[in-house]
C-alpha cells in the first residue's frame, strides 16, 4: 500500500514536471511561422510573407529604412545569382496576451557569396496580432548584432608610436599607454582598457564594434591625432605630446 502510494505520488509529479515544461503551441505556431518567413528570403518567395502581413504592417530592415507592406514585398527578391543561403532561428522567446503576441528571436545566417562563406546574425523583435483565428505580422524590426573585426599584431616600435595624450576639447582627453605587451587606453582618472589593431592607424576597443579610433599623420609620418568615428560621425581628438605613457 505505501509503495502504491508512492509510485502514485511519483507518477503525479511527473505529469505536473511534464505539463509544466510542455511547450505553448502558440509560442510553436508563431516559432514555425518565423521560420518559413525567414526560409522565404533566399528565394524571394513574397507568397510566405503576403500571407503573414497584416494589411498595415511596418518592417524596419537591419539598415533603419521603414518599409510598408507593399514596399517590403516589392522590394523582396531572390538572392542573384553566385549566391545562396540560409537563415535559421538560433533563440525565440514570446509573450502572449490575449490576442497579442510580442516575439524576440536571434538569428543565423550562412551566405556563399561567389565561394566564400559569410556569416551573420540577427536579433528581431515583433509584433504578431490575431484576427479571426489566424496571427497576423503587424510590425517586424530586424537588427544586424555587429561584432569585432579581426584584428592584426604589429611591431611593438609601431605600437608605441600611439602612446600619448590626446585632447578632445579643454576639458575631455584621452589617453594610450604602452605597458610592454599592448596599448591601452581610457580617460585620465578612470580604468584602462585594451586597444586592438584592425589594420594599421585604426584602432578598437572589443565589445564596441560601433566604434573606431582612426589616426591621422602629417606629411612626415608623425601621429598627429586620430578620429572616434561611430556610425559615419567622427568625435575630434588632437595629440598633445609626442608620446610614451
Amino acid at each position: 500500500m505505501y509503495n502504491a502510494a508512492i509510485m502514485i505520488l511519483l507518477l503525479l509529479l511527473l505529469f505536473f514536471s511534464a505539463r509544466a515544461g510542455a511547450a505553448d503551441p502558440t509560442v510553436d505556431l508563431l516559432r514555425a511561422k518565423d521560420q518559413a518567413l525567414l526560409d522565404a528570403i533566399a528565394p524571394g518567395d513574397r507568397k510566405v510573407w503576403d500571407d503573414a502581413l497584416a494589411p498595415e504592417a511596418i518592417y524596419v530592415d537591419e539598415n533603419g529604412a521603414t518599409l510598408d507592406r507593399a514596399e517590403f514585398l516589392k522590394q523582396l527578391e531572390p538572392l542573384p545569382a553566385g549566391t545562396s543561403g540560409t537563415i535559421r532561428i538560433a533563440s525565440y522567446s514570446a509573450s502572449i496576451s490575449g490576442d497579442l503576441a510580442t516575439v524576440v528571436h536571434t538569428d543565423d545566417e550562412n551566405e556563399i557569396y561567389h565561394g566564400q562563406m559569410l556569416t551573420a546574425h540577427y536579433l528581431m523583435t515583433e509584433t504578431w496580432q490575431r484576427k479571426a483565428d489566424r496571427w497576423k505580422l503587424q510590425m517586424v524590426h530586424a537588427y544586424a548584432i555587429l561584432k569585432d573585426p579581426p584584428s592584426i599584431t604589429l611591431p611593438a616600435k609601431d605600437l608605441q608610436q600611439y602612446a600619448g595624450r590626446y585632447s578632445g576639447g579643454a576639458d575631455l582627453a584621452y589617453l594610450i599607454q604602452w605597458d610592454g605587451k599592448q596599448l591601452l587606453g581610457g580617460r585620465p582618472g578612470r580604468s584602462m582598457t585594451a586597444l586592438q589593431i584592425e589594420v594599421r592607424d585604426v584602432l578598437f576597443v572589443a565589445g564596441q564594434a560601433r566604434s573606431r579610433k582612426i589616426f591621422q599623420r602629417d606629411a612626415g609620418g608623425k601621429i598627429t591625432g586620430f578620429v572616434d568615428r561611430r556610425e559615419g560621425q567622427d568625435l575630434v581628438w588632437h595629440r598633445e605630446s609626442s608620446g610614451g605613457s
